[in-house]
């Protein structure tokens, strides 16, 4: 057995509360070297000789490991526990807090050998929305979904074109009004939560160049029109989502321009990262330039980073955050950058906005590995790029085997507590990337295969403005062409509509229960989810025709009992 790879860590995500007298826990040994692992588990004031006993589950194998799990009761609140492992090769140990022993029962009567819970305190508990396990996301890009009021359209506006492809300052009259008249189109498709790139008043088409948080930008709207498209919203039962730009403002912001003008004896000097002043020129490390004068979001000199330390821009970040909650009623902020922002302030963000809605949802993208930012007092869940783009390598780039996907997504799963993979927001592309059909290589069947296969996992999921009529596009900003709407109930559309309906029939189970995926003998990847139904999918991403059961619920490429290549197959049991 190989001893090295025996892991656990108390009070992490191998080890968290899920109820006042409930830990999930999970262990982690080498592929295919033990046998068995039994937990024995105990009130931490009680003696060992009196422990419970339960096996663990193995629930998948990833690259190297595969994983465990066993859910522990305590009834007092207070639990201390240790792993009886035995190995394929016959070798038996104990792993506890002080390491790894042989076997023995007198070690296993040493208190030495449990890990400790000293108490399971319902506020230190990973508490995640419930609803958001319930809902389909709707991604809006407000300057291209559609355009309800020509008075306010820029100076030239460009026609509609959804064959167009943009350029970077293009610009097509998108607006709010546009979203408020098509409302009922998104209630039909099914969706009920819409996602919004930036709002606020900006100096550019997509708004990431924040000029002033308190105004929604006069391109789109006011704050009037704002409220009426929440509360419209809410009407039909949609979550409303806005995104957040607190890593950096637009310099055509009040508070740059002071800095430019007044260099250090400006009152927001201090605001942001300065190297050095005058800041009326900017040198890019990316161009050879040298040293830059201030820092900037990646080295785009137009948005100088502020400084989240400073009391100052914290109090003024956490006003906005709070104004948009308490006073248009939203559900969520999205969180642009939010891996380049200081791990103190965001705490204090997540305070402000609980405070005054507990289910409040935050989601911080984050591009990599987020553990960090996932403990309960900071974000609810990231944007799953991690996640998501190993489907991609799969479906789209045949980059990996179907195994290989697998074991990847396995060990994604196992790096965060479950009410976290629950939160999790899933996309296959977004404003920053391709659209799937583009990089599916134009081949909509396998697009909405692999679109499906993303539904069907734990995490919200949500649609790119588009998806749903069949739209391309590559690389920004030709991924933010103007919504093509004459393809509305198309064969596209009524293949996603009847995902999103699937979704959310089933949302108990795709969003809150268990997940485990394996491939086939056939090498069909299987995806099993158990809950309050159990249901089974089985994607073919072979070149071969395979065998399955009749009477799928949902599918695609799918003959009667034969699964055809990019084809699907969804079956439920009550």
């Amino acid at each position: 057995m190989q001893l090295a790879a025996l892991r656990h860590r108390t009070e992490s995500e191998d080890c968290f509360v899920i109820s006042p007298h409930h830990v999930r826990i999970r262990f982690h040994s080498a592929k295919d070297d033990v046998k068995k692992i039994i937990v024995h588990y105990i009130d931490n004031y009680l003696p060992p000789k009196d422990a419970a006993e339960i096996e663990m589950e193995k629930v998948g194998s990833g690259q190297v490991e595969d994983h465990w799990v066993a859910t522990l009761r305590a009834p007092y609140r207070r639990i201390k526990y240790t792993f009886e492992v035995i190995g394929e090769d016959g070798v038996h140990k104990i792993v506890g807090d002080r390491g790894i022993k042989d076997f023995s029962k007198k070690a296993l009567l040493e208190d030495s050998s449990y890990f400790k819970l000293p108490y399971l305190h319902k506020i230190d508990m990973d508490m995640t929305p419930d609803w958001v396990k319930h809902t389909v996301w709707y991604q809006i890009f407000p300057e291209r979904f559609a355009n309800g009021d020509k008075s306010n359209d820029p100076k030239n506006v460009k026609p509609w074109n959804p064959e167009d492809h943009p350029g970077r300052e293009d610009y097509y009259g998108g607006d709010l009004q546009g979203v408020i008249d098509h409302l009922d189109y998104l209630q039909k498709l099914g969706v009920n939560g819409l996602y919004f790139c930036p709002i606020f008043k900006a100096g550019s088409n997509h708004k990431y160049d924040t000029i002033d948080y308190f105004q929604v930008d006069p391109e789109f709207g006011d704050k009037d029109l704002f409220a009426k498209l929440v509360n419209e919203a809410h009407k039909r039962g949609m979550k409303i989502m806005l995104d957040a730009v607190f890593n950096h403002l637009g310099d055509q912001s009040m508070q740059w321009q002071d800095v430019v003008k007044n260099g250090e004896k400006s009152r927001f000097a201090n605001w942001f990262h300065i190297n050095h002043f005058p800041v009326t020129e900017y040198h890019d490390p990316s161009k050879g330039e040298g040293d830059p004068e201030y820092e900037t979001f990646a080295f785009e000199k137009h948005m100088p980073k502020l400084d989240t330390a400073n009391p100052e821009v914290q109090d003024f970040l956490l006003e906005i955050a709070t104004y948009w909650v308490k006073y248009f009623d939203i559900d969520a902020w999205r969180l642009d950058v939010a891996n380049e922002v200081d791990h103190h302030f965001w705490r204090r963000f997540h305070d402000a906005v609980t405070a005054i809605k507990p289910d409040f949802y935050i989601v911080g993208e984050v591009w990599h590995s987020a553990r960090p930012w996932l403990n309960g007092d900071e974000f609810t869940g990231v944007m799953n790029y991690p996640y998501t783009l190993q489907i991609e390598e799969h479906f789209f780039k045949k980059k990996t085997t179907a195994k290989e996907m697998v074991e990847h997504l396995t060990d994604q799963l196992m790096m965060y507590r479950d009410m976290n993979n629950q939160a999790m927001m899933d996309m296959l592309d977004s404003h920053d990337t391709a659209r799937i059909l583009t990089v599916a290589g134009d081949d909509q069947a396998l697009a909405l295969q692999a679109l499906t296969f993303m539904f069907m996992q734990t995490g919200s999921p949500c649609i790119y403005y588009g998806t749903e009529m069949g739209m391309s596009g590559d690389n920004d900003p030709d991924c933010r062409k103007p919504m093509d709407w004459s393809k509305e109930d198309g064969d596209v559309w009524k293949q996603v509509n009847e995902l999103v309906k699937f979704r959310l029939k089933y949302a108990s189970t795709l969003g809150k229960g268990t997940i485990r995926l394996t491939v086939t003998p056939d090498n069909l990847i299987k995806v099993e989810r158990e809950g309050q139904d159990h249901i089974t999918v089985l994607f073919n991403t072979t070149d071969s025709v395979v065998e399955v059961e009749s009477d799928a619920q949902l599918s695609q490429n799918c003959d009667g009992t034969k699964l055809l290549p990019k084809g699907f197959a969804a079956y439920v049991k009550h």
